[in-house]
């Protein structure tokens, strides 16, 4: 298990490199120059030319990518055109705000899925198992930019229930420990703030979640219902054991590698997702980060934050994968 392991984290590093070269080239691609964009029309081809030379634009595009990666190598990441701070400080409030989104959603996505999936197996062509893959087919269809404007519409401007942008009330603003508002919250016992700080996740949390939801439910179905035909379960209902021991126990372990694997995929695709999703709720998370820096041009900043996403998800799919050798010790890397 160790060498499996140590294996796969060494195959992460030609993966890595391989995605800097990737985002490196593409960011590079965009028409426009960030010097321009900066200083605006009015600028002189002289002061455009200065600030160039100040960025290092001026340098071979090979020049600048291992400039850049040697600054990630030391724990650099080079510093915002547009602001002029440390790319590797502004962007932190950023990420914090984008996992505690992500760790939200993904919790309604696997708690709502799982078990819709699980019931709608055990209820096979029953009405609940039509309406909860009806529903699951909808989460799928329906983009998440119209979902997210009707939840506003709904719960924010007609019924006023909860709030429809933001993270916090400006008025009374939580004090950041981890960045992660709601623990930060509870550890100062600041209940009021964690209650605002609740409701202001609700919307983009559920607009989210809302894919990897019905995705999950599918395959969840999916795999019970194979795992449901086995002898071993017949057996166990034989027995007299309950529903739910049935459910849970037995059969939901065996067929929970698919899920986990649909959990994984999920959890890295959700970081994409949080680009629009914070884009229409005003979440200040690492995703709308990006979007204001594609709009300046400010290229370090585009590759720092498309580069951290590309390593959650190659990191998120190894945790999965060794996972997979904790639920199912049957199964032998080699």
């Amino acid at each position: 298990m160790s060498n499996y392991i140590s294996r796969r984290i060494v195959q992460l590093i030609p993966v890595l490199i391989g995605m800097s070269i990737i985002v490196f080239s593409i960011i590079h691609a965009i028409p426009g120059d960030p010097a321009s964009v900066i200083l605006g029309d009015q600028a002189t081809p002289e002061a455009v030319k200065e600030l160039r030379e100040e960025m290092g634009l001026n340098k071979s595009l090979p020049s600048q990518y291992f400039t850049y990666v040697a600054g990630l190598l030391t724990g650099d990441f080079g510093t915002s055109l547009k602001t002029k701070k440390p790319i590797q400080e502004e962007i932190m409030p950023y990420l914090t705000a984008t996992i505690e989104l992500m760790i939200i959603s993904m919790l309604i996505a696997i708690i709502v899925g799982v078990n819709a999936g699980i019931i709608a197996a055990w209820r096979r062509a029953t009405w609940f198992d039509y309406t909860a893959m009806l529903i699951a087919l909808m989460g799928v269809s329906i983009p998440v930019f119209w979902l997210g404007l009707m939840e506003q519409w709904i719960f924010a401007e007609q019924l006023s229930w909860l709030p429809s942008t933001g993270r916090m009330n400006a008025r009374e603003p939580v004090e950041a420990i981890t960045g992660i508002l709601l623990f930060d919250t509870l550890i100062q016992g600041n209940w009021p703030g964690f209650w605002d700080v609740f409701k202001h996740l609700i919307l983009p949390s559920i607009a989210l979640g809302t894919i990897p939801m019905a995705v999950i439910a599918r395959i969840t179905r999916s795999s019970m219902l194979e795992v449901l035909e086995l002898d071993y379960v017949r057996t166990a209902r034989a027995k007299g054991l309950s529903g739910f021991w049935v459910l849970y126990k037995h059969a939901l372990k065996n067929a929970f590698a698919p899920i986990l694997t649909i959990i994984g995929m999920m959890t890295g695709l959700l970081l994409g997702g949080a680009v629009l999703t914070e884009t229409i709720f005003g979440w200040p998370g690492v995703g709308r980060y990006i979007y204001d820096a594609i709009g300046s041009r400010d290229y370090p900043v585009i590759q720092t934050g498309i580069l951290i996403i590309a390593t959650i998800f190659v990191f998120v799919n190894l945790i999965v994968d060794i996972l997979y050798s904790l639920l199912d010790p049957r199964i032998n890397y080699r």
